[in-house]
């Protein structure tokens, strides 16, 4: 099948850019990307960029995912809160992986479309429309929070939400670029660590931009 082709492909170029967690390339080998594209675009789903899903939303390219869930180190069982379900791809990857799977989503219908998607694949999850700069905090705390939006600045209401030795992979920065960046709580304490520069699109909210431009 021309897919499970192009999937392989993926897979071998993100070996090539230093994707090493066997985890999550067998999540990304797993779930069939091109459902979570629009109509039209399967065939470009495996390719290296991002593509749009609507109301001026994308998937990011599949590096971006492998590497935000390489960052994430996660684990079964682990509770995770995705910000920004968007087409539900990234989702998908972490409950592949036997995550515990939170997902917020500020866009209705794309809320709707994903939780429809994922539910349909067999996934199980939690997931909720509103304005996910502030997190989740009725299920919190997480042993991960990953934003797939870039926020102006650290969103302490999200990092909040941490549970000891959690980690937060989030781009921060300009609507223009970010860098991707992690933070893991130790205490009252939060070590940064910054990844790689990074371009998504802005997190709008309380704790992030106030309007896309």
């Amino acid at each position: 099948m021309i897919y499970a082709r192009k999937q392989k492909q993926m897979i071998t170029r993100l070996m090539e850019k230093g994707i090493k967690d066997t985890a999550v390339l067998k999540a990304m080998a797993a779930v069939p990307r091109h459902e979570f594209v629009q109509p039209g675009m399967e065939f470009q789903a495996y390719d290296e960029k991002a593509l749009p899903i609507g109301f001026d939303q994308t998937i990011s390219h599949p590096y971006t995912v492998a590497l935000m869930t390489q960052t994430l180190q996660v684990t079964p069982h682990k509770r995770i809160l995705e910000i920004g379900t968007g087409s539900g791809y990234q989702a998908a990857v972490l409950c592949s992986m036997g995550a515990r799977v939170f997902t917020v989503e500020r866009i209705g219908p794309l809320a709707r479309r994903a939780a429809e998607k994922l539910s349909a694949m067999g996934f199980r999850f939690l997931s909720r429309t509103g304005d996910g700069s502030m997190g989740w905090t009725t299920y919190a705390p997480y042993d991960g929070i990953i934003v797939t939006a870039g926020a102006p600045v650290s969103p302490t209401s999200l990092l909040d939400q941490l549970t000891e030795g959690g980690r937060c992979v989030i781009p921060i920065g300009s609507e223009e670029g970010q860098m991707l960046t992690l933070f893991i709580r130790a205490g009252d304490e939060l070590k940064k660590i910054e990844i790689e520069p990074l371009s998504f699109v802005p997190l709008i909210g309380k704790d992030g931009w106030s309007t896309s431009k």
